[in-house]
């Protein structure tokens, strides 16, 4: 993942925000008891993921599962899936697998959410056999894709099909250089339960906005390929802790890398802590080549 890349990541603050002082209103409204973690990548793809894989390995889908308990599905961004192929997909994986796909690129890039109704419809009756193991679609906006077009927006988020959860990533700096546009945008979002997506990436620290719109924090975490994305994965602990304590119900985390093969081990450390922090036993990823250097 390219985007927010930056030469020399030693010279970004990569301190994470205050919470939005909304954050904490937000969470104030639920009533959860448990915190629902899903920890992935963003692909299984055995090219980008060098040393994860043992080998012989025939299916990665099905070896991924056993490793991970989500997916970010970037696959359906590309290409419209089929009813047949999202069944493929849900019946290669344990029934606690969650899979999170990408609005295909028909809707938002290339038809900007314009005349989408048929091509929505299309897209939600095949994620939709996900059944169980559906977790949450998202939608990644174009970074040319403006407040000027809200109405856009705030169509397509009031005609969604409410069966189908959604976060939704803006990408244009517009959208949080303005308070007043950013206020009105995160109200549409609380209105119809959208989650609002947070990107943890060197170049675009605007993104880190830190303003929750449901009690999900829905979090896409881009390393640099350097020491400090380990500390950076110790704050988010110590952040999702105090999301955890004020009512936080689920954690969507993915793990993104400008060089993927880093990805899993990433994962694995993150995890790691917080099972330590949480008392959880979820899997720690294991790296089928250990002598690979990440």
């Amino acid at each position: 993942m390219k985007f927010g890349q930056v030469e020399d990541p030693s010279q970004v603050d990569f301190t994470l925000p205050k919470d939005h002082k909304s954050t904490a209103k937000i969470l104030k409204k639920s009533k959860a008891k448990s915190l629902e973690m899903c920890i992935g990548c963003a692909k299984w793809n055995k090219t980008d993921l060098k040393g994860f894989y043992p080998k012989g390995t025939e299916d990665e889908l099905t070896y991924y599962s056993t490793q991970f308990n989500s997916i970010e599905l970037n696959a359906t961004f590309y290409g419209m899936p089929s009813e047949e192929q999202i069944a493929t997909w849900r019946d290669k994986v344990p029934a606690d697998f969650k899979f999170f796909p990408k609005v295909t690129s028909t809707i938002s890039h290339y038809r900007r959410l314009i005349n989408i109704t048929d091509v929505v419809t299309k897209f939600a009756t095949a994620v939709l056999n996900f059944d169980e193991k559906l977790g949450m679609v998202f939608l990644q906006l174009h970074n040319n894709f403006k407040p000027k077009d809200f109405e856009r927006l705030e169509k397509f988020i009031q005609d969604w099909p409410k069966e189908v959860p959604l976060a939704v990533e803006l990408r244009n700096e517009e959208w949080f250089s303005d308070e007043e546009i950013f206020n009105k945008t995160c109200e549409l979002f609380e209105k119809f339960k959208i989650t609002n997506i947070l990107v943890d990436t060197a170049g675009r620290r605007d993104m880190l906005h830190m303003r929750l719109t449901t009690p999900v924090a829905f979090i896409r975490y881009v390393g640099a390929n350097a020491e400090s994305d380990y500390t950076r994965l110790d704050d988010w602990v110590e952040r999702i802790k105090i999301w955890k304590n004020e009512g936080l119900e689920k954690l969507y985390f993915f793990v993104h890398q400008n060089i993927e093969k880093a990805s899993p081990l990433l994962s694995s450390y993150f995890i790691e802590n917080l099972n330590k922090e949480f008392g959880t036993e979820i899997h720690i990823p294991e790296m089928a080549d250990a002598k690979t250097k990440f």
